[in-house]
């Protein structure tokens, strides 16, 4: 007998997942009860549907199976099928903790106004890959609701497997969307575009793995350019509405990689007055002449996580204010 009536539904996609015992068992074992996991086959053809079909007769389990789509039908399936006010998001890699469930739920109950939640993450892969977990770190920090807001357009500052979020949010603002992006950062930066109220509960809630099967290693849609063409469409669409001076901006970073960028923003409608940065050059303003902050409002699109620092410690010495006259992007 399933549990027909839970305030929470995980929805687990896989495959092929190797791991998928583990993250299922840790989703089992959690201090909290009263919520229904969803398994959703994507189209496996290995033995992970072997390991799903051991729990076929767990009373919180569910088990679909769909051809291989993808993991944006897979997860959309079995968010449709899903019966909880809260849906927690899962991956076939992870481990969740065993609390993780209860303190997000704790958090929801503590303010209605709050649709979705996340958590921080345990690093969980091998030491050689330093970029994961530099921004392993760097999401850790990114703990409040103007945080999250504020580093939107700098990096994914959410763990999507620690996603928990209110049924109503899909119904209101659409589901996971397949396009020539990453599905998850495009959810995440909609829904901040919308204005949908976010939090994170501050404690490591989930071992998130790093494998080299990953598909934010190896699926186009997960590539630097499909990221940095998504996020000049939103970023756009924040600074028509948040910058006095739109469409121009004075944008920071001249070099070869930050040209890039701008050019996915140029297109967008936004119009470069000059570019800053350490040294002058054509159409390249040495950062001291950038004019006062009532006539200008700088984007910053250099990468490096300490020089980021020092350009946001800059402008805010000199009477800057973030989300008003200035924007942190990567």
């Amino acid at each position: 007998m399933t549990n027909s009536n839970p305030l929470v539904s995980v929805v687990l996609p896989f495959y092929n997942a190797p791991y998928l015992k583990e993250a299922i068992d840790s989703i089992l074992n959690q201090t909290y009860s009263n919520f229904e996991l969803i398994l959703v086959d994507n189209g496996s053809t290995d033995n992970s549907v072997q390991v799903a079909k051991r729990y076929k007769r767990h009373p919180l389990v569910t088990i679909i199976n769909e051809p291989n789509r993808g993991v944006v039908h897979a997860a959309n399936r079995g968010i449709e099928a899903a019966k909880g006010e809260f849906i927690a998001r899962m991956d076939a890699d992870d481990i969740a903790k065993p609390f993780r469930l209860q303190v997000q739920v704790n958090e929801f109950l503590k303010d209605p106004d709050l649709q979705v939640v996340s958590g921080l993450v345990d690093y969980l892969g091998p030491k050689e890959n330093e970029g994961f977990i530099q921004y392993v770190n760097w999401l850790n920090t990114i703990k409040s609701e103007r945080d999250i807001s504020l580093n939107q357009f700098v990096e994914f500052p959410i763990a999507n497997p620690t996603l928990m979020i209110r049924s109503e949010v899909f119904a209101k603002h659409g589901m996971y969307e397949l396009g020539d992006f990453p599905e998850d950062y495009e959810f995440f930066l909609r829904l901040q575009a919308e204005g949908v109220k976010m939090g994170k509960v501050d404690e490591h809630i989930l071992f998130w793995r790093d494998t080299e099967s990953r598909l934010t290693r190896k699926d186009e849609h997960y590539s630097q350019d499909a990221f940095f063409r998504i996020k000049a469409k939103y970023l756009a669409k924040w600074l028509a509405l948040n910058n006095p001076n739109h469409p121009k901006v004075y944008l920071w970073g001249a070099g070869r990689l930050s040209r890039r960028r701008s050019d996915y923003l140029i297109k967008e409608g936004v119009q470069v007055v000059s570019y800053v940065d350490l040294k002058e050059a054509k159409n390249t303003i040495h950062y001291s002449k950038i004019p006062g902050s009532e006539e200008a409002f700088v984007v910053s699109y250099v990468g490096n996580r300490g020089a980021r620092d020092n350009i946001r410690s800059y402008l805010n010495q000199n009477g800057y204010s973030e989300g008003v006259n200035y924007i942190m992007a990567s």
